[in-house]
């Protein structure tokens, strides 16, 4: 896979000024059920996805996949991908496959699609009776990926390693905490894991093997992310926090307190400068200077903003949250 053309790096003194003026697009599907009741929160898609060269962006509402094509946002542009029996909780793109996307969801299925062909390539079972799947993690060199399980009634949650080459579960680790989210190092050697506890666990990967643990929240603790410099990782929490940790000795840097609410999503800009988090509550978004911890740029909405995600080689940011569908600020061309 070729290397993506990154954009020149903006300083923070002129992101402001360039970011703010940038156009906010609307990607919509008024056929679908999402349309016919903006009311609900199933309806509205709490999960989306980048493909590795921000050439396409995945989003999941009820058992329907959708990926779009960012350049077009009419919905005949856009491709609809149903075969779950269950709600989708997350759709996640291979890091080394533009078009292969994986997904998984209350049927207890993980699926793999070939986005091209329009069509499920394979699928590994993870769960069974009352079990869902609810993440997935891809390793950075995309042979294998984390799944999470949740048994409905025990809320007892499990992480299976499962290999892409021969499409079954490598290992089972049953976690004695519950385990929101998750995501692997930029090395891949490492996972982060959230608790309920308000903590991330750094384990070894794949003998997850405890390695440190973070300690910041007061409350459960929702994401983390790691920046691409692998300087920082950010976790995010429902005491309406998030932190920024620094790698070299982890050591909170400082905490995020412009949001509102149980803090779901963190993204880091593709050249690590800028960060962004998405929660429940509040009306609008709240870019941060990595490096300084200054607030550089406010974007005012209407609604909350739940999952939120940077473009992998420019400044332009999708969200969800909002009825009218998925949108993205900057750099996109809509038509």
């Amino acid at each position: 896979m070729p290397a993506p053309r990154a954009r020149t790096p903006l300083p923070s003194g002129t992101f402001p000024s360039v970011f703010s003026k940038q156009k906010d697009i609307i990607y919509s599907d008024h056929s679908s059920s999402s349309s016919r009741s903006l009311s609900s929160s199933r309806t509205l898609s709490h999960t989306l996805s980048w493909s590795p060269l921000g050439n396409l962006i995945a989003t999941a509402s009820e058992r329907t996949i959708r990926v779009w094509n960012p350049e077009r946002n009419a919905s005949k542009n856009s491709t609809e991908l149903r075969g779950h029996g269950g709600y989708v909780d997350c759709v996640a793109f291979n890091p080394r496959k533009e078009a292969e996307l994986a997904s998984c969801g209350g049927d207890g299925v993980v699926r793999l699609w070939d986005v091209r062909a329009k069509k499920a390539t394979g699928e590994v079972r993870v769960g069974g009776a009352g079990q869902g799947a609810y993440r997935i993690a891809w390793r950075p060199d995309g042979g294998e990926m984390v799944v999470g399980r949740t048994e409905r009634k025990k809320r007892e949650d499990t992480l299976i390693s499962v290999s892409l080459s021969t499409l079954s579960q490598l290992e089972q680790f049953p976690q004695s905490l519950e385990a929101p989210s998750f995501t692997f190092s930029n090395s891949g050697l490492e996972l982060f894991i959230a608790t309920n506890a308000g903590t991330v666990d750094i384990v070894d990967y794949p003998s997850f093997s405890h390695l440190y643990t973070l300690r910041g929240h007061t409350a459960a603790c929702y994401c983390v992310a790691m920046s691409p410099t692998g300087a920082y990782v950010a976790t995010g929490a429902s005491d309406s926090l998030a932190m920024i940790w620094d790698t070299k000795d982890w050591i909170p840097k400082y905490p995020m307190t412009a949001l509102a609410g149980t803090v779901r999503s963190l993204s880091f800009t593709f050249d690590g400068s800028y960060v962004v988090g998405g929660s429940d509550e509040g009306n609008g978004l709240h870019i941060k200077h990595v490096e300084s911890g200054d607030d550089v740029c406010t974007i005012p909405l209407s609604t909350p903003t739940p999952c939120v995600a940077w473009h992998p080689n420019r400044y332009a940011l999708a969200y969800t949250g909002d009825p009218s569908g998925l949108k993205i600020i900057g750099g996109m061309t809509g038509s």
